[in-house]
């Protein structure tokens, strides 16, 4: 399952016996997911020059599985005696997609703090025990993405020539704070590169080991966060970020 996927360097990790329930149930859902998925691209310009909210290329991906009818659901579970609604729970699923046989929940933590997985895998454990969903699954950045991010934002540095604070400004990746400018020039003063120090302060800020990453994500999975719930975990590869845009 997945082979597309696999073949293009995602990273796919199935638990409780997710597999054969979307292979069973959700046939059909296999090919969408791997055609929105396959059709996304991250420019690193929206990497380094990416504000406030959510990134432009989680927005591309949530609006094409919107319009293959992955679509978000706020799910209300009410607990009643003799009639009479005693408690109601809410949880918002940012896309799911229905079938005859059941329902998949889907969420894309591209780069949130890393507790959010633990929202998400609750939500999904919850949401299973009462039948409201037959799998969960997560997307977030992938292991060799993470490992390399700080690689290829100083590569695109040299490559721009952005070799100081103005030419960052220029570029608009905008200006730094005073503790970040402050690291980033001890850093120069003991020989290193603009593009290094500014790259390494850069990604250990915007994506830390406390936020949302392959690595992080199954250390919740191997510690038996979300079970019994079924899952399916995809890590995006470095493969999609495009250098050149």
């Amino acid at each position: 399952m997945f082979e597309r996927l696999v073949d293009n360097g995602f990273e796919v990790l199935c638990t409780n016996h997710a597999e054969a329930i979307v292979l069973h149930d959700f046939p059909d859902l296999v090919g969408e997911l791997e055609n929105a998925l396959l059709g996304i691209s991250l420019p690193m310009t929206e990497i380094i020059g990416g504000g406030g909210g959510e990134a432009k290329m989680t927005q591309r991906l949530r609006r094409g599985l919107a319009d293959l009818h992955w679509r978000k659901h706020k799910f209300e579970l009410t607990k009643t005696v003799d009639g009479v609604a005693k408690e109601s729970i809410s949880h918002e699923i940012d896309h799911v997609r229905r079938a005859d046989n059941g329902t998949f929940a889907l969420e894309i933590e591209w780069n949130n703090k890393d507790p959010f997985f633990d929202r998400d895998l609750e939500n999904f454990k919850r949401l299973h025990a009462e039948g409201a969903i037959s799998v969960g699954a997560i997307i977030t950045r992938g292991s060799e993405m993470q490992a390399t991010m700080r690689e290829k934002v100083e590569r695109f540095a040299v490559n721009r020539a952005i070799q100081d604070f103005t030419a960052l400004m220029d570029f608009g990746a905008g200006s730094p704070t005073v503790p970040q400018r402050r690291q980033i020039e001890s850093d120069m003063a003991r020989g290193i590169s603009f593009a290094k120090a500014w790259s390494k302060k850069f990604t250990s800020d915007k994506f830390g080991q406390a936020t949302t990453h392959w690595l992080k994500l199954q250390d919740r999975v191997a510690r038996g966060v979300g079970n019994p719930c079924p899952l399916i975990l995809i890590g995006l590869p470095s493969s999609i970020i495009d250098m050149t845009a």
